[in-house]
């Protein structure tokens, strides 16, 4: 069959009627992955990790309330802390969902993703940069690197460009 002037890159298989193959992943797609899903579970696990240093993060609260004479009661300061620290978990849980679903996406030839993981990714370092954050947290945000440079080497630009007619 001849080529389409309009698609010269069209599928044979699709201008026929049938549905184009999707083409071959190559590994730093999968690659890029996988550092996402790594990313992520480090992230969680640095979230969970918080609940370790709750008594340290109330004890800070404590002195911090004594010294510039609030009137916070010990319970108070208590429940703050534990309502805190769930919305954060709460919070990190639903980041690290749509995470996952975008590094899916990505996996699946979706370039839209690897644009949104790519902000996310540089949204996550400014705030380790400018912010306090835990030997996880860099991990975190290194591996997420990996991931975005893997997701635009040659390889990886060939696969979202082929993957984009087979839409």
């Amino acid at each position: 069959m001849t080529e389409s002037p309009n698609y010269p890159n069209y599928p044979e298989s699709a201008a026929a009627g049938r549905p184009a193959a999707a083409p071959a992943r190559p590994s730093t797609v999968e690659g890029a992955f996988w550092a996402f899903i790594a990313s992520t579970v480090i992230g969680l696990v640095g979230g969970f990790l918080i609940f370790a240093s709750r008594d340290a993060i109330a004890d800070t609260l404590r002195n911090s309330n004594r010294q510039s004479g609030g009137s916070l009661t010990d319970a108070q300061i208590d429940q703050a802390v534990t309502i805190t620290m769930v919305v954060a978990l709460v919070i990190a849980v639903v980041i690290a969902a749509l995470y996952l679903l975008f590094a899916f996406k990505l996996r699946a030839g979706r370039n839209w993703a690897r644009i949104v993981l790519t902000v996310i990714t540089a949204l996550q370092l400014l705030s380790v940069l400018v912010g306090q954050t835990t030997v996880l947290g860099y991990i975190s945000v290194v591996v997420a690197v990996i991931g975005v440079v893997l997701s635009f080497l040659t390889p990886s630009n060939a696969y979202f460009a082929a993957a984009k007619p087979i839409r």
